[in-house]
């Protein structure tokens, strides 16, 4: 018997530490995996990848005010109202978003396209941008053109435009929303928006951007598989190969993941853009929405008819680039409201 009993504690005690060995395994095996990944980003992935134009025009740069260069793509061949494209803000952004619009435009009035502050050619540093720095830069570009621009924005880049819109109402003539962030249901929106509503941007933005995973967090989400993916949820057909590779190409360049960090926080959308922006407009406004997987648009229906200078157009089935699958619908939308005007 007294064998048996002086066992037994022997054997609960291998056992003991065999769990908390097992423990440990499973608990460092996270720690284990992330070291590795920032070894392989940091070793391994390209940041540098060979970075062709987003648009096959004359490429300018400028210095901006608050931002450092800023690139541009024009066409001048044509006379006319001066249009200019704003593209949205993303993890792989560029003017290239917008490249089906200025093709379809050029040679019929002078194009302009921005790549914007962080994304591009343009400057790429570690800078604090904020919304009032990026509307500042579309100012930078409309103030030399010399005339009103018709403006033509997409997703978070609506913001954006609608401030410079509003801070320099003579610089621009009309304002085109392609399904603009800004309209969703108080505590609806995707967490990046809910971070603002709950002003928690700053504590997420340090969380993401530590400068040990900073960089390493974002070649996750630049992965050619992660862009394929989020580009399948804004298009009902295929996604054009060519956005792909621009998009991965754009997103491996020196400082590409500084911006996007940014905007994954909440720091680049602005608190009640509605009544602080939005309703606050004078100049006509279109916005042009479907369906989309990263805005609502539950107040579109209530803003546009209380202010009379918003118009709504509606272009199905599409998921937020109908530059890509509808260009044809698109362009009779803005050709009919600019005749309006």
């Amino acid at each position: 018997m007294s064998s048996i009993n002086n066992r037994r504690p022997a054997a609960s005690g291998k056992s003991f530490n065999g769990l908390i060995a097992a423990t440990g395994i499973v608990l460092g095996l996270p720690l284990v995996l992330a070291g590795n990944w920032i070894a392989y980003s940091t070793l391994v992935i390209d940041h540098q990848v060979p970075l062709p134009p987003a648009i096959e025009a004359e490429r300018n740069s400028l210095a901006g005010t608050t931002t450092g260069r800023l690139s541009f793509y024009a066409d001048r061949t044509a006379g006319g109202r001066p249009l200019l494209l704003i593209h949205s803000v993303n993890a792989a952004a560029s003017a290239y978003e917008m490249r089906p619009i200025f093709e379809h435009y050029r040679g019929q009035r002078p194009v302009y396209a921005l790549d914007l502050p962080g994304y591009g050619f343009s400057e790429r540093s570690d800078q604090a941008r904020s919304p009032e720095a990026y509307a500042q830069a579309l100012l930078d570009l409309v103030t030399p053109i010399g005339e009103p621009v018709d403006a033509i924005a997409l997703s978070l880049g609506c913001e954006f435009a609608a401030r410079a819109a509003l801070q320099q109402p003579d610089r621009f003539h009309s304002l085109t929303l392609i399904s603009p962030s800004g309209f969703n249901a108080s505590g609806t929106g995707r967490a990046t928006q809910q971070a603002v509503e709950q002003d928690r941007t700053d504590s997420v933005y340090r969380a993401l951007a530590a400068p040990l995973w900073g960089r390493a967090l974002f070649d996750l989400i630049a992965t050619r598989r992660s862009i394929e993916f989020f580009l399948k949820q804004s298009f009902v057909g295929p996604v054009p190969q060519s956005l792909v590779d621009y998009a991965y190409a754009t997103a491996h360049q020196p400082g590409a993941h500084y911006t996007p960090l940014r905007f994954v926080s909440g720091r680049l959308f602005t608190r009640d853009v509605r009544p602080v922006i939005y309703e606050r407009l004078t100049l006509p406004v279109l916005v042009v929405y479907d369906r989309d997987a990263f805005c609502r648009f539950d107040a579109l229906p209530e803003l546009a008819t209380a202010h009379p200078n918003w118009q709504t157009a509606r272009i199905e089935p599409t998921l937020g680039l109908p530059q890509f699958e509808a260009m044809p619908q698109l362009a009779e939308t803005l050709d009919g409201f600019w005749r309006g005007l």
